[in-house]
């Protein structure tokens, strides 16, 4: 059994505990978060606290809060060489207070409050400073996926630079788009098959073979169309920055 303490309260550690709370090989011991608020409608109160001070012994804590809190709280934690994890993307794993035994247990996916999440398709980028800790988190992390990376903190970063532009800069084009259907009183739910063949392609494929618009095939007066439609002088801008990358990147000529 793999004793467990999560620390916060946000998407990351409320996914990460209604994960867990589903595993017979792991148990919650205790959860901490300034306000102690329970993670889940049916957690007991007594598993959760407000006091740093008073967290109780495990063999994993899991440091699930926002970036810059990573070092605060990991000054705080009132005991040494235990094995401390957090679960960013960006954040390199020395930022870790010397006193434990650092680490990363860093989930690579979106995470929303109210849309719920399958682990066992998540991939886990894992990092330690010693290999007996980094079996540990691979075991802990077999109970939610086989999708278990071994990934340095540079290579994390990467990874995590990458994802901005996946699934950030993606989603905020997609509320662009949706924003232009809304302006003119066109249905979004009507670009949604679209939306899952693009991304489906790119499951199969490289992005590269997979482009396709005016932009790659120089269709500039479908380009002058389209930035006449575009009344948001940044919605143009975009339009504009990004047919030029295509363009750059696949040697068109504007």
């Amino acid at each position: 059994m793999i004793r467990v303490t999560i620390l916060g309260a946000g998407n990351v550690a409320k996914h990460l505990y209604s994960a867990f709370c589903n595993q017979h090989l792991v148990t919650i011991v205790q959860c901490y978060n300034r306000r102690g608020i329970p993670l889940h409608t049916s957690q007991k109160q007594d598993t959760v606290t407000s006091n740093i001070n008073a967290l109780k012994e495990a063999d994993v804590y899991i440091l699930a809060v926002s970036d810059d809190a990573i070092k605060e709280i990991s000054e705080l934690l009132p005991f040494t060489n235990r094995l401390v994890v957090h679960t960013s993307g960006s954040v390199p794993m020395s930022i870790l207070n010397n006193a434990n035994r650092g680490g990363v247990f860093y989930p690579l996916q979106t995470f929303s409050k109210d849309k719920d999440i399958d682990f066992s398709t998540v991939p886990f980028c894992l990092e330690s400073k010693n290999v007996e800790d980094l079996e540990l988190l691979k075991k802990l992390t077999y109970t939610l996926s086989e999708k278990v990376y071994s990934i340095s903190s540079e290579q994390r970063n990467i990874l995590h630079v990458s994802a901005v532009f996946v699934n950030n800069f993606t989603n905020h084009l997609f509320s662009i788009g949706n924003d232009i259907c809304t302006t003119h009183g066109v249905p979004f739910e009507v670009l949604h098959p679209l939306i899952h063949e693009t991304v489906e392609k790119i499951t199969k494929m490289n992005p590269d073979l997979a482009q396709t618009g005016p932009a790659i095939r120089n269709d500039s007066k479908t380009i002058e169309r389209h930035l006449g439609i575009l009344t948001d002088t940044t919605q143009k801008e975009i339009y504009q920055t990004l047919t030029k990358a295509i363009q750059s990147k696949y040697g068109k000529k504007l």
